[in-house]
C-alpha cells in the first residue's frame, strides 16, 4: 500500500477499483484497512475487498480470487487520514508492507500463498530514514538484498519511451564514485534483458553518454572514452545491440520516434525527466535482475495532494497491470 500519510491508498483503490482489473490475477494487498476505506469513501467507491489479519492469512488455504487486504495493524486504533508528511511510524508499517510481499514472494513454488510479483505503491524515502531504514535508499535497493540478487536495476516502461539507469539514487556529485565500466555495462546487460521480458526480442539500445554532447570528442569530459565506450564494446561482444554514446539531449526523440527500444540513461534525472514529461500518468518502473516481477509507479507519495481525492491513479493502474502480465507470462501490452 505504500506510506499510509501518501497518495498511496487512494490511487491503489481507484485502480483495483476497476473490475476487469481485479480479474487480471489474485491480489494480496498488505497495508491497513483504515485509509483503505477512508480514500474508498472520498472517491464515491464502495469498498471491494475482504480483509483479513496479519495472523488470519498465515491460515488461509490459498489467495482467494479477488482483492485481500492483509491489515498490518488490526489492534491500531487506526486513524483514517495519516500525516501528510514522513514520520518514522508510516516509514516502519511501509518497510514492513514491503518484507510481507517479499516473504510471499520466497514461499515455495508450491506454497498456498506463493505470490508471483510485486507491486509497490510509493514509499518515503525520508520516512525510511526516520524508522531506522536508512541503509535502503528505496524498494529497489531492499528487493536486491532480500531476494539476494548480484545485479539489480530500475527501467521504466512506458507507451512511447524505454529508460534504463545505470546510476540510481545518488547525490550528483557521488556519481564519479561509483561510474565504472562495470557500473555502465550492467546496466545495459540489464536493460537488454529487461526489454526481452517485456517480449522485444531483439532490443536496439541507445546510450547516453554522461557529458553534455556526449564530451564533445573529450573537450567536455573523457568519461565516454574512458567508461562509456567500453561498456559498450563489452555488451556487443554478448551480442548486444548497444550504440552510442549519444547526447542526453537528442537521443530521447530517436526513441520515441521508434529508432531505439530503449534508452540506457547514465544518472537519474538524465532519464527520468523525459519519461515523466511524456508518460507521467501511465509509465512504470519496473525493477529488473530480480526472480521475480517488481513493478511500482512513476511517482512518490505526493503529500501535497494526500487525503484530498485528487491523485490520478493512471501510473498505479498500469504497474498493476504489467506485474500481471509479467507475472503471467504474457508482457505484450493489450491492443
Amino acid at each position: 500500500m505504500g506510506d499510509p500519510g501518501g497518495i498511496g491508498p487512494e490511487v491503489l483503490v481507484k485502480a483495483l477499483a476497476d473490475e476487469d482489473r481485479r480479474v487480471r490475477a489474485r491480489w494480496a494487498v498488505f497495508g491497513l484497512d483504515a485509509p483503505m476505506r477512508d480514500a474508498a469513501e472520498r472517491a464515491g467507491i464502495d469498498p471491494f475487498w475482504e480483509r483479513v489479519t496479519r495472523d488470519d492469512a498465515a491460515g488461509l488455504a490459498s489467495w482467494p480470487i479477488g482483492v485481500t487486504l492483509i491489515d498490518g495493524e488490526p489492534d491500531l486504533a487506526q486513524p483514517k487520514r495519516w500525516p501528510a508528511r514522513d514520520t518514522p511510524e508510516a516509514g516502519e508499517l511501509s518497510f514492513r508492507f514491503v518484507e510481507d510481499a517479499i516473504g510471499c514472494c520466497r514461499l515455495a513454488e508450491d506454497h498456498p500463498l506463493r505470490a508471483h510479483g510485486v507491486c509497490t505503491a510509493p514509499i518515503s524515502k525520508k520516512g525510511w530514514d526516520l524508522a531506522g531504514k536508512g541503509r535502503f535508499p528505496g524498494h529497489t535497493e531492499l528487493l536486491a538484498v532480500r531476494f539476494g540478487a548480484e545485479r539489480a536495476g530500475m527501467m521504466f516502461e512506458s507507451p512511447s519511451l524505454r529508460v534504463m539507469l545505470a546510476t540510481v539514487h545518488l547525490p550528483l556529485l557521488q556519481i564519479r564514485d561509483v561510474f565504472t565500466i562495470g557500473c555502465v555495462f550492467d546496466a545495459i546487460e540489464l536493460g537488454h534483458a529487461g526489454c526481452r521480458m517485456l517480449g522485444i526480442k531483439e532490443p536496439r539500445i541507445a546510450v547516453c553518454g554522461l557529458n553534455p554532447h556526449a564530451g564533445e570528442g573529450g573537450i567536455l569530459g573523457d568519461e565516454e572514452q574512458r567508461i562509456i565506450v567500453p561498456a559498450m564494446k563489452m555488451a556487443r561482444q554478448q551480442g548486444i545491440d548497444a550504440q552510442g554514446p549519444f547526447p542526453g539531449d537528442t537521443v530521447f526523440n530517436a526513441a520515441v520516434a521508434g529508432d531505439f527500444d530503449l534508452v540506457v540513461a547514465m544518472y537519474h534525472d538524465q532519464g527520468l525527466i523525459p519519461v515523466k514529461l511524456l508518460h507521467r500518468d501511465d509509465a512504470v518502473n519496473m525493477t529488473v535482475g530480480l526472480p521475480v516481477p517488481r513493478t511500482s509507479p512513476d511517482h512518490g507519495t505526493a503529500f501535497d495532494l494526500a487525503g484530498q481525492d485528487r491523485a490520478r491513479p493512471g501510473s498505479m493502474a498500469a504497474a498493476l497491470d504489467l506485474a500481471a502480465r509479467l507475472a503471467s507470462g504474457t508482457p505484450e501490452r493489450a491492443s
